[in-house]
């Protein structure tokens, strides 16, 4: 095993990766990055003709991927779901949780069903879709590993923005991570989270192109740059890989460095 691990020691030949939101602006090269890292990837969302869309062109590339419809907001879809992959590809070894969402308000402006809507899309997919593909890797007895796609905000407040209900929903699913990590160490299943700070994507580039606008964005960060999409899936890749067999309940700030200087 030690032999394998130092000659290949980020190779997933054989293991089959479910990478829910996968298609996302992060969820893609997350998605790239272990397919090309050797896994058979799921790319699972709500959105199933551009999860197909995807797994195609990973396929075309040489790796192995299919595509899923599911919305991940629904826990008995997701037990479906996880039903249906275990009985088409044996296992799920590995699970990336890429599934969140924001709608910014002022703290006195918070309303019930924005909050709520925030709860129910992060923190309330990340408990049941953890569990859904838990109760399938503890039955196979073979271990697996899950990681959650966090941010800063699972830790730091936002100054001057109205992050109440994505700082409390990423905070929950944070310490969610770490039970859910001490329940299922002794099933050899590791459960890490990622938390990027900003990252430049595909979704806010156009922004980014006005000097103004990235200099504000990376005045505190110590690396002086946004983080890349690459980044952010090179820890995920981390935590999923043989390196990181040992590790669990850890949350892994990739971040410039903001946090290192709090």
């Amino acid at each position: 095993m030690l032999n394998e691990v130092l000659t290949n020691p980020t190779r997933l030949t054989g293991k089959v990766a479910l990478v829910v939101g996968g298609y996302g602006a992060i969820g893609i090269t997350i998605s790239e990055m272990l397919a090309a890292a050797g896994a058979t990837c799921i790319v699972a969302g709500r959105n199933g003709e551009r999860s197909r869309g995807l797994a195609k062109e990973l396929h075309a590339r040489g790796w192995k991927a299919a595509g899923a419809e599911v919305d991940a907001c629904n826990v008995e879809a997701v037990r479906e779901l996880t039903d249906v992959l275990v009985k088409e590809h044996g296992t799920i070894d590995i699970l990336v949780n890429c599934v969140g969402f924001h709608k910014e308000q002022p703290f006195l402006e918070v309303t019930e069903d924005a909050f709520d809507e925030v709860y129910a899309k992060t923190l309330r997919v990340g408990m049941f879709l953890s569990q859904a593909v838990a109760r399938h890797q503890v039955a196979a007895g073979n271990g697996g590993s899950q990681v959650h796609l966090l941010s800063v905000r699972s830790s730091l407040g936002f100054r001057d923005r109205g992050y109440s209900s994505m700082c409390a929903a990423k905070g929950g699913l944070a310490i969610l991570m770490k039970q859910q990590a001490t329940e299922l160490a002794p099933h050899s299943i590791t459960v890490n989270g990622v938390a990027p700070g900003a990252v430049r994507t595909c979704k806010n580039d156009h922004l980014l192109r006005d000097l103004a606008a990235l200099q504000s964005a990376v005045t505190n960060i110590p690396f002086g740059r946004l983080a890349t999409p690459g980044d952010v899936a090179g820890a995920v890749l981390f935590f999923v890989s043989p390196l990181a067999r040992f590790t669990t309940g850890q949350l892994l700030y990739v971040d410039g460095g903001i946090t290192a200087g709090i």
